[in-house]
């Protein structure tokens, strides 16, 4: 599985012959990348806010992974087809995408879309990616990616996220303001116990801007074991 941070909480998961891409959001100073540059197979979205879906537009051909409510509103405003199921999926759902399985977890945040009428976007998400489905029975080695979303900490990390989809990397916010700040991150790489943590939805606007090495400090100070990453705009980790 190969992780590419594009910035704020875009990133870009290859997971064998199969390219995902969540929270697509290129206007912001992490990236030199456009999103013409991009042809995912699908399209993960974690809420409505236009930090998120700002992008989404321009992938009409992707099979779009969010809720049905924000599946039913890029259809009507951006001409998307296709959707997993056919309507969307939703909170504690688990869906096979290609090579990948895709299981939506809580995120806690607001939501809804800002445009000349109101749109509810559903429930605000997170997405946890695996190259293997999950399941209480031995499956031999896999590979797994939690993105978090727009959240602040909650215990669902620590009692359902951690134990049961065991994430070997975490993608978390970081910016403080709008989600959690780096304290409140460091507990959540601490709680879902992934070995590595990556800092994101931060520097984008002035009220997120931070230092990244308050995050590592913070990771440090939990005792966890969890490694504190922090990536360049458009690097790539490989898992």
């Amino acid at each position: 599985m190969e992780l590419t941070w594009h910035g704020h909480s875009t990133w870009h998961v290859s997971v064998d012959g199969t390219d995902l891409l969540i929270d697509p959001f290129f206007d912001n100073p992490k990236t030199d990348v456009t999103s013409e540059e991009l042809d995912p197979d699908y399209l993960l979205l974690t809420h409505g806010h236009a930090d998120h879906i700002g992008d989404a537009g321009a992938y009409p051909d992707a099979t779009l992974v969010a809720t049905p409510e924000l599946v039913g509103y890029l259809q009507d405003e951006h001409g998307h087809s296709d959707a997993v199921g056919g309507m969307g999926m939703n909170i504690g759902g688990t869906v096979e995408c290609g090579d990948a399985w895709v299981t939506m977890v809580r995120a806690d945040h607001s939501n809804g879309i800002a445009t000349d009428y109101e749109y509810s976007a559903g429930m605000p998400t997170g997405f946890v990616v695996s190259d293997r489905k999950p399941t209480h029975e031995p499956a031999g080695e896999t590979s797994t990616f939690y993105h978090a979303g727009d959240t602040s900490l909650m215990v669902e990390m620590r009692e359902v996220i951690g134990p049961f989809l065991e994430p070997d990397a975490a993608a978390v916010p970081v910016g403080d303001h709008f989600t959690m700040g780096a304290a409140q991150a460091a507990i959540a790489a601490d709680w879902v116990e992934a070995d590595v943590a990556f800092p994101m939805h931060y520097d984008t606007f002035p009220p997120i801007e931070m230092d990244t090495d308050e995050f590592v400090r913070e990771v440090e100070a939990t005792g966890t074991p969890t490694e504190a990453v922090v990536l360049d705009g458009d690097e790539t980790y490989e898992l």
